[in-house]
């Protein structure tokens, strides 16, 4: 009877042990795992800069990438009769029946201290198969926008890639190879 009780009080020790040692564990954890998730948010929360497009033109699409640093935030692709720029709605110069608005927000094409950190076309005649032209709109109140000009109405698909970020909009055309 005694070594039941012996047993018993060692197993019970164990179990109570081992619960202190998991609480501890848990315990010492917690900040750490706290910390990694506070950081991978704070990159999030910092606004995206928008630091280039460019564009390429291949035997079955157009393709317009736009670089970003930090991640790509939220994307719309809007058809429009007619560009404007941003803050002035003064009309865009682009020679083109068909337009897309590219609008990134949030994002910026400045850093916190007011510089430019686009480094790209502010406005570019395009001589591809369907792509005729792009501009950069605007910059304006955490949206950066920019209009795509086109001869016939674009087949467009769009892209987020990785390492490094960027948004990639592909306009379908017939085979040209």
């Amino acid at each position: 009877m005694n070594r039941l009780r012996s047993r018993l009080r060692r197993r019970q020790l164990v179990a109570l042990a081992t619960g202190a040692l998991l609480t501890a564990g848990i315990a010492l954890a917690a900040p750490a795992s706290a910390a990694v998730t506070a950081s991978a948010t704070a990159a999030q929360t910092q606004t995206p800069l928008v630091v280039n497009a460019r564009w390429g033109g291949h035997c079955t699409y157009d393709r317009l990438v736009v670089d970003l640093e930090g991640y790509v935030p939220a994307v719309t692709v809007t058809p429009a009769s007619q560009l404007f720029y941003d803050g002035s709605g003064q009309p865009v110069p682009l020679a083109g029946k068909h337009f897309l608005e590219i609008r990134l927000n949030p994002a910026a094409g400045h850093d916190d201290a007011g510089q430019n950190v686009y480094r790209g076309p502010r406005l570019q005649k395009i001589y591809l198969s369907k792509l005729k032209g792009i501009a950069l709109t605007g910059d304006y109140e955490g949206y950066v926008t920019f209009g795509a000009a086109f001869d016939t109405k674009p087949y467009y698909s769009t892209t987020v890639l990785h390492s490094p970020e960027r948004f990639v909009l592909d306009i379908a055309h017939p085979n040209v190879c």
